[in-house]
């Protein structure tokens, strides 16, 4: 657990919960001096280049909270660097509510689950829009170019801090090609001579 996500997440009103409750981390100060951004560690790298989906939440003009689906190819959120996440706005539904969110409000969460090996990975960070006209190098460093689907438009995410959270309650559940893989893995040591 980071220091930065608990500077972000252990505000008064959660410490007082904590406590109420009996949890361990009420007593747990946090150092302010420690709240740097969180570096992209390679278990955190290897996770987002491993998964093909993710869920974004963002704050809306009336306070409320929206989450949204994200999804492509396995590793089309992509690490730009030590501190920033970006990912390529695939065509949708057209309702552009995350969009509009970030415009006004650039805070936004990624929850990001790999189902198969029961981890969860929560990422805080300050979003912002890239668009092909404004910023060309960017876009094209997002795309996947083996997707055929339109990109729109541009996420790039600040990092502010990161947490690995209890794989307790997470089901595991498997893609068709990691089906396949375990599959063929299993079979492969009977087939051997």
């Amino acid at each position: 657990m980071t220091r930065a996500f608990k500077t972000l997440t252990y505000t008064p009103s959660v410490r007082a919960a904590q406590a109420r409750y009996g949890s361990r981390e009420a007593g747990k100060p946090v150092d302010p001096d420690s709240t740097t951004h969180d570096t992209l560690t390679t278990q955190v790298r290897g996770l987002i280049a491993r998964l093909d989906h993710f869920f974004m939440a963002s704050v809306g003009e009336n306070g409320w909270p929206y989450v949204q689906h994200r999804g492509g190819p396995p590793g089309f959120l992509k690490c730009l660097d030590d501190h920033t996440l970006g990912f390529a706005d695939f065509a949708g539904n057209r309702q552009y509510i995350s969009a509009g969110n970030i415009t006004h409000d650039d805070r936004v969460m990624l929850f990001l689950i790999d189902y198969a090996n029961r981890r969860r990975l929560k990422i805080w960070g300050r979003a912002r829009i890239v668009h092909e006209d404004d910023d060309p190098a960017t876009i094209a460093l997002l795309e996947v170019p083996t997707y055929r689907a339109r990109v729109e438009r541009g996420f790039v995410m600040a990092i502010e801090a990161f947490d690995f959270n209890c794989p307790q309650h997470i089901t595991p559940r498997f893609t068709e090609t990691e089906v396949s893989e375990r599959s063929i893995s299993q079979r492969e040591p009977q087939d051997r001579p």
